[in-house]
C-alpha cells in the first residue's frame, strides 16, 4: 500500500498528551483532521491521541483532565524511578542492555495493577475496538528488550496496546499481553518516525522536542513537517511533564499554536 502522508505523534507525559490532544482538536476546526492520514504512528503519549485520532474519536473531551487519569491505585515508584533515568543515562550501556535493565525495574516496582492500568486507557480513549484506519503503536518487551509494534492484526486489544505502549517504567505497571509483559515504546527509538515508512509526507508532532532535540527524526527522502511547542506552550507546561495542573493550559497551548500548524501543512498540498 502506497502511503501518501503519515502522521508521527511522540511521547510526553500527561502534558504532552494535553498538548497533543489540544493540536489535534484545533487542527480539526481549521478543516484538517490528523485521523484521515494514511497511516498513524502514537508512542507514549502519542498512542493515547493517536488511537483517538483513527477512531474518529471526540478530542474536545480532553480539553479538561479526564477522571479516569486520576492514579487510582496506579503510582510512581520515585526510587526505582530515579534508577530508571540513572540507567538510560548510562552512556557505556547498550540500547539493548538499557532496556533489559530498566524492564526488570518496571517489573518490581510498585506502581500497581494492570486492570486498572487498561481499564483506565480504555476509559480516555473511548472505546476497545481497534480501528479499520492504520494505526500502529509500540511497546517494548520487558524481559528481552525486544520491541513489539501493535495493530489491529495483533493479539493486544486496544486499550491493552496503548497501556503497553505507555507504561514508562516505575510509573505504571507493565502490562501482559500474551504471557509477555510490556513496557513503554519510547523506549524503541523515541518518537519511532522510521515506522512512518515510505510515506511522501510525514506530520510529526513531539511535545518534547524542547526537552530531547529531534528525538531520532529520520523519514528518508520524505517531506516533513515538523510540529513541536513554542515558546508560550513551553511555558504552559512548566518544568515537570507529569505535572496534571497543567493540563488545561497544555491543551489551550496546543489549540493557540494549531492554526500555524495548518497553514504549514497545507503548504505541503496535503489533504485531510
Amino acid at each position: 500500500m502506497t502511503v501518501e502522508t503519515a502522521v508521527v505523534l511522540g511521547p510526553g507525559g500527561p502534558v504532552g498528551t494535553a498538548w497533543l490532544a489540544g493540536l489535534a482538536a484545533g487542527l480539526r476546526r481549521e478543516r484538517i483532521d490528523l485521523g484521515a492520514a494514511d497511516l498513524i504512528v502514537g508512542t507514549s503519549a502519542g498512542a493515547i491521541v493517536a488511537a483517538i485520532l483513527a477512531g474518529g474519536g471526540d478530542l474536545d473531551r480532553l480539553a479538561v483532565l479526564p477522571s479516569s487519569t486520576d492514579p487510582g491505585g496506579l503510582r510512581t515508584d520515585p526510587g526505582r524511578l530515579a534508577e530508571v533515568f540513572a540507567t538510560l543515562g548510562d552512556t557505556e550501556l547498550e540500547p539493548a542492555e538499557a532496556r533489559r535493565r530498566v524492564g526488570r525495574i518496571a517489573v518490581s516496582a510498585s506502581t500497581g495493577g494492570e486492570e486498572v492500568a487498561v481499564a483506565r486507557m480504555r476509559s480516555v480513549i473511548g472505546t476497545a475496538e481497534w480501528p479499520d484506519r492504520p494505526l500502529l503503536i509500540p511497546a517494548v518487551d520487558a524481559e528481552t528488550g525486544e520491541a513489539v509494534i501493535w495493530d489491529r492484526h495483533g493479539s493486544a486489544s486496544l486499550p491493552e496496546a496503548v497501556a503497553a505502549g505507555t507504561a514508562f517504567p516505575a510509573t505504571a505497571p507493565p502490562i501482559t499481553i500474551g504471557g509477555r509483559r510490556y513496557i513503554d515504546g519510547a523506549l524503541r527509538a523515541g518518537t519511532n518516525t522510521d515506522l512512518a515508512g515510505d510515506a511522501r509526507v510525514v506530520i510529526v508532532a513531539e511535545p518534547m522536542a524542547h526537552m530531547s532535540g529531534t528525538n531520532g527524526v529520520t523519514t528518508g527522502g520524505a517531506t516533513v513537517v515538523r510540529l513541536v511547542p513554542d515558546a508560550e506552550a513551553i511555558e504552559a507546561f512548566g518544568p515537570d511533564i507529569t505535572d496534571r495542573t497543567r493540563w488545561g493550559p497544555a491543551y489551550q497551548a496546543g489549540v493557540r499554536q494549531a492554526p500555524h500548524a495548518a497553514g504549514r501543512i497545507r503548504a505541503c498540498s496535503v489533504t485531510m
